[in-house]
């Protein structure tokens, strides 16, 4: 006998919960309408810029040309160089507050037409139905066990595919090495091993995001999508489906008094969701996964007009019109960021077309300074002077700042387009002409073809401690 009482443990077993949910495979249904159409012009249009515009070419270069090992940028007649990094980060500003305005005032219409992934995923899904057919012979097939049939069409489906991925890869590694040079060493072999691994990768890259992820991209990859819901208001024009005018759902008979049964204008025929390539019910309300692409408003308008209803069941209306306010379109927030991008927009337009195509640096001498054989005071530099043009120009060095001054070296140099020239100079003067120990001086270049051309650099020129 023991002195221990018994214990028995009571304590409920809690069901396991598997936090990982398997995606599913979403089929869309092919649909027609105005965004549809709209979507299509403006891929179109899209994909011949981006496609077209790497086999333009300018005099004997490429158009467009990002020069890596020289660090030169082409596009048309300008050149860019490292020293103009700043215009890309102003440039990358604008396009951000030109993202909040049109997200402040429609939405994600961004992400639904001009998002290069949604782009791309469109011309996939394309592929698929004409490799594969319509939603529900997709669907039929991946059900079907392999046959010779399936075989054929899911590999015709992976040729476009990989394809198109190649055809971005490529053009893609062709805005940063010559692409008609780049073509041909592909096809001899006698590319760089690096041009097959950028050009695999981003084959790879594209067949993986439009392929396979697309949604998966915009629901849990895009930092956008996390975002966008706070540069939303109730004044945002977003797709939506009006649940006054819809609810009740259910099927009804063609011509049947539906209002007497209780009925809305949604005959729950789903086509929203089939249409959908996110796979959400736009019905349930805003959601994070909604890429405002309207498939569902083309779906949902041409069911409408099948069985006698008005259109815009679904439709681009904002959260004020539906709870039946006044939608106010101007707003100061959608003001401040017109004005912002505005006042941005002017400001980078002034600076890249008045750039100077013209860089001067001036490094002077470690030593402080010496007097010369005719007793003035003399200090040495050296001008690091850039032709950032496309063309020759013969510059002209002069400096001024001191009563006296006189330069001596090259009065006058030639650099050729895209030259970096190292100018030694020195500037002597008569130390009675010398105010103090450390004085202020400038110098600069012009071209003597263009006096538009012209940079200017202040330096410090050093003389002896007066007393």
């Amino acid at each position: 006998m023991t002195d221990q009482i018994p214990v028995k443990n009571i304590t409920p077993k809690a069901p396991s919960v598997d936090l990982y949910a398997k995606r599913e495979t979403i089929y869309t249904r092919a649909f027609t309408g105005l965004f549809r159409n709209i979507r299509i012009v403006a891929g179109l249009f899209l994909f011949a810029t981006f496609l077209g515009t790497v086999w333009l070419q300018w005099g004997d270069r490429q158009a467009v040309w990002w020069n890596l090992p020289e660090r030169k940028f082409y596009i048309f007649g300008a050149t860019f160089w490292p020293q103009d990094f700043m215009l890309l980060s102003w440039l990358l500003i604008i396009c951000a507050f030109g993202l909040f305005f049109i997200t402040v005032f429609a939405g994600r219409v961004w992400c639904g037409y001009t998002c290069p992934q949604s782009v791309w995923t469109w011309v996939f899904m394309w592929c698929e139905k004409v490799t594969e057919g319509d939603r529900n012979a997709r669907m039929k097939l991946d059900k079907a066990p392999m046959s010779a049939n399936k075989l054929l069409r899911k590999t015709a489906k992976h040729i476009l595919w990989i394809s198109i991925g190649f055809a971005t890869g490529f053009t893609f590694v062709g805005y940063f090495t010559p692409i008609r040079e780049l073509a041909m060493d592909l096809i001899t072999g006698n590319a760089d091993g690096w041009a097959y691994f950028w050009v695999g990768f981003f084959t790879l890259l594209t067949y993986l995001n439009a392929g396979w992820l697309r949604e998966q991209v915009c629901i849990h990859m895009c930092p956008y999508s996390r975002f966008q819901s706070v540069m939303f208001d109730k004044d945002t024009l977003i797709v939506s489906y009006d649940p006054e005018r819809g609810e009740k759902r259910g099927p009804r008979k063609k011509g049947s008094d539906y209002k007497a049964q209780g009925l809305g204008d949604c005959i729950d025929c789903k086509l929203c969701v089939h249409v959908c390539p996110t796979g959400i019910d736009i019905r349930d309300g805003l959601q994070i996964a909604c890429i405002g692409c309207a498939a569902c408003i083309d779906a949902c308008d041409d069911v409408m007009l099948k069985v006698g209803y008005p259109k815009g069941l679904i439709s681009y209306t904002t959260e004020h019109n539906l709870s039946g306010q006044k939608t106010k379109l101007i707003r100061p927030r959608l003001i401040g960021y017109a004005a912002a991008l505005l006042i941005m927009s002017s400001l980078f337009g002034y600076t890249v077309f008045n750039r100077t195509l013209v860089e001067l640096n001036v490094l002077k001498d470690r030593t402080p300074y010496r007097e010369n054989q005719e007793g003035r005071i003399e200090n040495v530099y050296t001008l690091k002077i850039m032709n950032k043009d496309q063309k020759d120009h013969v510059y002209m060095i002069e400096a001024t700042g001191l009563n006296g001054l006189t330069l001596e070296g090259k009065r006058h140099i030639t650099a050729v387009a895209g030259e970096i020239l190292s100018v030694p100079v020195s500037i002597s003067v008569d130390p009675e002409d010398i105010p103090s120990s450390t004085n202020q001086i400038e110098f600069s270049v012009i071209s003597e073809d263009d006096n538009s051309i012209h940079r200017t650099a202040e330096s410090r020129f050093l003389g002896p401690t007066i007393r």
